[in-house]
């Protein structure tokens, strides 16, 4: 589930695996990683080239559903144990792309807004190190609906930074 790179520029920083990328052992391997990678303008032979991508969620194992059906939070444990020295190991990275809340809490700390929608809005205030980014997940189709800014706004940004920096 975890993609490390000492040469990686670009990290995608999301929250924990689903159930089918669990199974399959492979991060975004499902149709959230699809919608993810044509945000990013990249297929999988760039999204899966460490040297390229570095990929670190939260948690390395899918922390169960809730009474809802829906994921639970990553557990706090990994986050605690483990993430901080992560990162101090990839100070190359440029670009890192933090998905969804709990990354979002992690990696922006005070910043952070009160809502994914209110940080994904101000991106501009966390750049150029970060570039908050709701889930891809087929559940955020009505908040990708109801806020086109974001695929006018922020993918071409987002297409162009990686551009750049897989480019080197």
């Amino acid at each position: 589930m975890v993609r490390l790179s000492p040469r990686a520029r670009v990290c995608v920083a999301g929250q924990a695996p689903g159930t089918r990328v669990q199974a399959s052992g492979v991060p975004f391997s499902d149709p959230s990683g699809e919608r993810l990678r044509d945000w990013m303008g990249i297929g999988p032979e760039l999204f899966y080239d460490t040297d390229k991508i570095a990929i670190v969620p939260m948690g390395f194992c899918f922390p169960g559903l809730d009474a809802s059906g829906s994921d639970r939070p990553p557990r706090r444990e990994c986050r605690e144990t483990w993430r901080e020295r992560v990162f101090e190991q990839m100070p190359q990275l440029e670009l890192i792309l933090p998905i969804g809340l709990y990354a979002q809490r992690f990696h922006l700390g005070a910043n952070n807004r009160k809502s994914v929608s209110e940080t994904v809005a101000d991106w501009r205030d966390f750049l150029p190190r970060y570039l908050p980014l709701p889930h891809p997940s087929w559940r955020n189709s009505g908040w990708l609906k109801r806020n086109p800014w974001f695929e006018a706004e922020v993918l071409p940004y987002l297409r162009t930074q990686v551009q750049r920096l897989i480019a080197s």
